[in-house]
């Protein structure tokens, strides 16, 4: 794989990519916001509980909603901590500790939240339980209260579907940790109103986030390319090539974490259960010998006390026996070809969808959200540094394997016409 000179420094165009993506094309900077004085979040885990110390340490007051009074406890605990440790290490002053926990307020129950101008919902990834949740959320939030759902793959006009105020719900998609991570994809469904977008893109700023407003797909513009390339990283695995192989490549290109790397981090049983069948055999192998990453001291990787990850005989046998494949070798160019020109090919489809504002925005998201380096400027940029038909002879190729990662046709206009992918228009967002 080889890359041409970029156009631009990186740098220039990740600062200019960034101002732009405060830009709605459409939205009258004279729409009037919504006052929001108040937050409450549904679900106080790991993403709840980042959401709200978001809003507690930029001055609001959060009321944060759990099942049961050990969930709301434990959640609430863990907050305390995550300040306690960024004090401890000078970031703020010790007593800042105190003034951010009290402007939690921890409840059991939905309607508690009636009184708040936003609630973000932060639960499981069910359609079902969202539906539960927002038909009640309907019922006892206030009128002209922001409906907000973590969601960050599901169907949020569906979601909106059940209440009587599809015009009042948003995407509000935080990235792990939230209180952490810069990204915040803002997505906006079919009926929602001008005055939640324009509210939501300014609280945005003032809970100190880089925001990408982006449509409803499945997974919208992050875990959607993320999908291409996680699928790519299996379909290499059944052809033998071996997890700490497919890593290192990822790695050399400039991502911290590998896919498997960070399936380990994140924990191979999220969604899975004992004796459970999934389109994944040879995770679901890893599971059933409570092989389930980091935690487990062994998934993918073998891990010894540090954490650090030793490639596994197990798991290499387990590839074996239900791939049937021998190991192979193969260079980590073509592993990266592989692993990352679908992601283009994915965020061209993306665009001509009209689900994405720019194609600068979607680099946005990938920097900010995914670490993707930031030599290599973003999926579009990185597409303009190799070439529109560098990354059509591989999506070819990948197209007659399987149809789902067909090539795009404003690719192959691109590749006709020495175009750019960052100056890619088919007509921004559209819902």
């Amino acid at each position: 794989m080889t890359t041409s000179p970029a156009s631009e420094d990186s740098n220039t165009y990740i600062t200019a990519a960034t101002k732009a993506a405060w830009t709605v094309p459409g939205l009258d900077a004279s729409t009037p916001r919504r006052d929001i004085k108040t937050v409450g979040i549904i679900g106080a885990g790991t993403m709840g509980g980042g959401i709200a110390m978001n809003f507690a340490t930029a001055g609001f007051p959060v009321k944060i909603v759990e099942t049961t009074q050990e969930a709301l406890d434990r959640g609430l605990q863990v907050v305390r901590k995550n300040y306690q440790r960024s004090a401890d290490k000078g970031r703020f002053p010790q007593d800042e500790v105190g003034k951010r926990m009290d402007r939690l307020e921890g409840r059991l129950a939905i309607a508690d939240l009636g009184d708040c101008d936003l609630v973000i919902e932060a639960v499981f990834e069910n359609m079902d339980l969202k539906h539960k949740i927002f038909t009640e959320l309907d019922k006892v939030m206030k009128p002209g209260a922001i409906l907000a759902t973590n969601t960050s793959a599901l169907n949020i006009d569906e979601i909106a579907s059940v209440t009587k105020r599809p015009e009042d719900v948003i995407g509000l998609h935080f990235f792990s940790p939230a209180n952490v991570m810069k990204l915040l994809e803002i997505v906006r469904a079919e009926h929602t109103k001008n005055d939640v977008v324009a509210t939501c893109m300014d609280l945005a700023r003032k809970i100190d986030k880089i925001a990408t407003l982006v449509g409803v797909c499945p997974g919208f513009v992050g875990n959607r390319m993320l999908f291409t390339r996680q699928k790519q990283a299996m379909k290499l695995i059944r052809k033998g090539v071996l997890p700490w192989d497919i890593d290192a490549a990822i790695n050399a290109f400039g991502f911290k974490m590998g896919p498997f790397q960070m399936s380990d981090l994140a924990g191979l049983d999220i969604g899975w259960s004992k004796g459970a069948t999934t389109q994944n055999p040879i995770r679901d192998a890893l599971c059933e010998m409570d092989r389930r990453g980091q935690k487990t001291k062994a998934g993918y990787y073998d891990y010894d006390d540090a954490r650090k990850p030793i490639p596994s005989e197990v798991t290499a046998g387990i590839i074996r026996d239900i791939t049937g494949a021998e190991p192979v070798t193969m260079s980590q160019d073509e592993i990266i070809e592989t692993c990352i020109f679908p992601m283009i090919n994915e965020a061209v489809k993306i665009l001509e969808e009209n689900k994405a504002q720019r194609p600068s925005d979607i680099d946005v998201v990938w920097l900010n959200g995914y670490g993707w380096p930031a030599d290599k400027g973003g999926p579009m940029f990185f597409g303009d540094m190799v070439g529109a038909k560098a990354v059509l002879a591989r999506m070819e190729k990948l197209g007659a394997e399987d149809p789902e990662f067909a090539p795009a046709d404003t690719l192959r206009k691109l590749a006709e016409t020495d175009g750019k992918f960052t100056e890619i228009d088919c007509g921004g967002l559209k819902t």
